[in-house]
This record gives C-alpha cells, structure tokens and sequence, in this order.
C-alpha cells in the first residue's frame, strides 16, 4: 500500500500550524517524521487520518480512508501514550478494539506478550508508566495486522532495551511490506531505525528524501587533513577548486569526501601527510543546521 498526502494544511487562528505538505509513504521502508516541537507533526498526522479539519487529502492505495473497506487493517495509529479508559484493564482495552475490528481474542493475549505486557493484562493502565502506556498504546497499533503504522513519539519513556526492541520491530514490520510512518525527538535513534525522512519546520516541508541523502547536504562533512605545511596545502587545493580553512596548529578541514583527490594533491606539492580522514556529519549535526533560523539548505520540494 502506497500512502499520498496532498496539500495538508491546517490553521489555528492566523497561525498556520501545517502548510501545503505533499509527500508519499512507500512500503517496505521505515519512514521518520522529523521536525522542531511545534513544527505541526502531530497535527499532520491528524490530518492524514481524518482526525482534524483541514486542507488536502490524504489516499491510502488511491483512495480516501472513509472510503477503505476495512480501516483497521489499513492503517493502525499510535498518537498519545495514555488514551485508555482508566477503569477498564489493558485486556480489555484491546479486547474492545478487536471486537469492533472483528479480530479473535487469541490475537489480543498475542500482541500483549509481543510488547511485554502478558504480566500487566488484567491491570487498568491508569496505573502504567509512560512507557507502559507507550506499549500498550502500540499493541492497539499492530492489534489488526495493518498495512500502514502511524506513530507519533513512540519511543518516550521507553528505557534503552525497550528502545531497541522498538527500532528492531518497527524494521522487521516494514519490511515485511508494510509502511512504517513514524515520529521521534531521538535523532540518535532515528538515524539506526529509519531509511527516509520526511522533514518539516513551521508547518513547512523542508526535506523529503533518503537519511544517507539528507545527512549528506550537511556543511559538516569534511576531511580532516594533518600535514607538514597546511598554508602551502591550502593553497594548492584551492588551485583545484577545493576549500579548505585552518584546523589545529597543523590542519585543515578540507571542504570535501575525496580522500584519494586531496592525497594526490599534497603528494604532487610534496607535502608530507600526517592525518588523512573523512568526517560525517550525524543526523543530529544535519538536523540542527537545516531546522535552524539561519538554514543553510533547502529542498525543493517532495522527491
């Protein structure tokens, strides 16, 4: 199943909170919903499941999700940790949605071991810890075996283990064919789980392609050069149209990824290198660049 968001856009007031995004979610990849808090990631996952009011539309396999046969097993969501029924237990919590979804009981007590919450079934999780809550709120999520996930923040409250845990099913379920949508502040963890990004800021699209991609536009990707005379190299790889500033008492960052180039060059100047190395940027060095008031890149648009 192929996921099109087209045109969402949502005001509050003369706020606009999420403004004109188009992009698509393809199966088989986990995607991340990246952006600064209050950059209208929730809202835009609202909007794409009918939950808000507001411009565009959002065709799950070219068609409006009111008009999907079975919507439980189009898309499953995850948007607040603790929406739960405080008087009823997480048994029975999904015990409700698979009878609405027409889904066995067997499936219920199944997801509850699946997400580690077999020994807290019968408990009401008014009581649960967020990530507790977190859990319980995914197992309703997979509960139908859909072909979309749409989660928003999973990963709070989780300890390290569970976070892991966590990374490692969202891939195992994408790549079974499914889409994985899904929001996270942990750039760190982001960067290990997913394959695409989808980046906003002020309600706007800012960066629609591969992670490799997006970290790759980041001005901190450079090489870091050690040498006997960093003037005399500096000037020889600005001969070759390569920039380079002065780093240390003996280096440059080298405005480059061509180690074998910039070897070559101080090797016909004859100077003497002591460190030759690649350094990349990581999700969170180009994330922060990008999202930042000065940004210093920009994509055009969807890819």
């Amino acid at each position: 199943m192929t996921v099109q968001a087209i045109g969402l856009g949502k005001s509050y007031g003369t706020t606009r909170a999420v403004d004109q995004l188009s992009f698509t979610l393809e199966p088989g990849v986990v995607t991340g919903f990246l952006g600064p808090n209050g950059a209208g990631k929730s809202t835009t996952m609202r909007l794409m499941l009918g939950l808000d009011r507001g411009d565009g539309s959002t065709l799950w396999d070219g068609k409006p999700l009111r008009d999907r046969v079975d919507v439980t097993r189009t898309v499953g969501a995850h948007l607040d940790a603790k929406f739960f029924h405080p008087s009823r237990t997480a048994r029975n919590h999904l015990r409700l949605l698979a009878t609405e979804a027409s889904i066995p009981a067997s499936r219920v007590d199944e997801v509850l071991r699946l997400v580690g919450l077999d020994s807290v079934a019968r408990k009401r999780p008014s009581g649960f810890s967020l990530g507790m809550g977190q859990r319980l709120g995914l197992a309703g999520a997979i509960l139908a075996e859909p072909a979309v996930l749409l989660l928003d923040e999973p990963a709070n409250g989780l300890d390290p283990q569970s976070i892991q845990w966590l990374r490692d099913f969202l891939r195992r379920y994408a790549q079974r064919g499914n889409v994985v949508f899904v929001s996270s502040h942990l750039l760190s963890e982001m960067s290990l789980m997913a394959e695409h990004l989808v980046v906003i800021a002020a309600g706007r699209m800012v960066a629609d392609e591969s992670l490799d991609t997006f970290v790759a536009r980041s001005t901190r990707n450079d090489v870091l050069v050690r040498c006997s005379d960093p003037v005399a190299l500096a000037v020889a790889l600005a001969a070759e149209g390569i920039t380079a500033v002065p780093e240390g008492a003996d280096g440059l960052s080298v405005a480059s990824s061509d180690t074998d180039r910039i070897g070559d060059i101080a090797f016909r100047a004859g100077i003497g290198l002591r460190e030759l190395a690649r350094r990349t940027a990581s999700l969170e060095d180009a994330f922060l660049e990008l999202t930042s008031g000065d940004q210093q890149f920009r994509t055009g648009g969807a890819s």
